[in-house]
């Protein structure tokens, strides 16, 4: 099997209006889809679309409802003229931990019958319980790839729609690294970035990696509203939603 953890940091760096900082310690599995059953087999804590002391949902990423996964790519790529024939997909995300998660940010990688990458999906959320996909044709194949697109989703509520996103983002190998630059008016105004360093996806490991980070989707939750806690008594303006978006995708050049 090819689906892996990785054991890393995520850092938040905050330049505008005022600087803001925080980092903490986190563990991410990147799950090829195809494998899914099989870790539900053979990985006793972990399930499959039932709860376990970590799982994975399909209902937590895609279209929502549960449905496949698998064809919600396929359809998404078909849709943007991106081949999905013979593709192999695989999902960078938090598991469920007691049930619960939170993902501010899942990337897909989608790979070719010669396992070269073709396209990349951000996947973004917020605590609205909203969330939106930009997707990505890749043209060459590297080891890293960089994005960009204008922000079409309300995330934080400290910072305004006008911005732009530059995705920068390593091809998964033995490690991962996710960075995210946030402009407004040609000036930097957030830095956002997950690493991590390759495990393989199997019973011992994953253990280990619970037994660091017990409970780590709460963490994350509690964190992301402490953090704004804190940015409200910095006296940062709050910025309030203006669109109702439950579930769209864009496709980026």
């Amino acid at each position: 099997m090819t689906s892996s953890i990785y054991n890393g940091t995520v850092i938040h760096k905050r330049f505008k209006p005022k600087n803001h900082f925080f980092k903490y310690n986190v563990f991410s599995l990147l799950i090829d889809l195809s494998e899914l059953d099989r870790l539900d087999k053979n990985i006793k804590f972990f399930s499959f679309n039932k709860f376990n002391l970590i799982s994975f949902f399909e209902k937590d990423h895609g279209s929502r409802d549960g449905t496949s996964l698998t064809l919600w790519v396929k359809k998404n790529l078909d849709e943007n003229k991106i081949s999905s024939k013979n593709i192999r997909i695989k999902l960078l995300c938090y598991p469920r931990i007691f049930g619960y998660v939170f993902n501010p940010l899942s990337v897909f990688f989608i790979y070719d019958i010669k396992d070269k990458l073709i396209s990349i999906l951000y996947e973004v959320k917020n605590t609205f319980g909203e969330q939106h996909t930009y997707i990505f044709k890749v043209k060459d194949d590297s080891k890293l790839f960089q994005h960009n697109c204008p922000k079409k989703f309300h995330v934080s509520p400290f910072i305004e729609m006008n911005c732009n996103y530059f995705f920068k983002i390593l091809k998964p190998s033995e490690k991962i690294s996710v960075i995210i630059d946030q402009y407004q008016s040609n000036e930097k105004i957030l830095y956002a970035s997950q690493d991590g360093i390759r495990k393989d996806l199997n019973s011992r490991e994953l253990l280990k990696s619970y037994i660091k980070h017990p409970l780590m989707t709460f963490k994350i939750i509690s964190a992301i509203h402490f953090e704004a806690f804190k940015l409200w008594t910095k006296g940062i303006k709050f910025i309030k939603k203006k669109l109702k978006i439950k579930n769209n995708t864009t496709f980026e050049r």
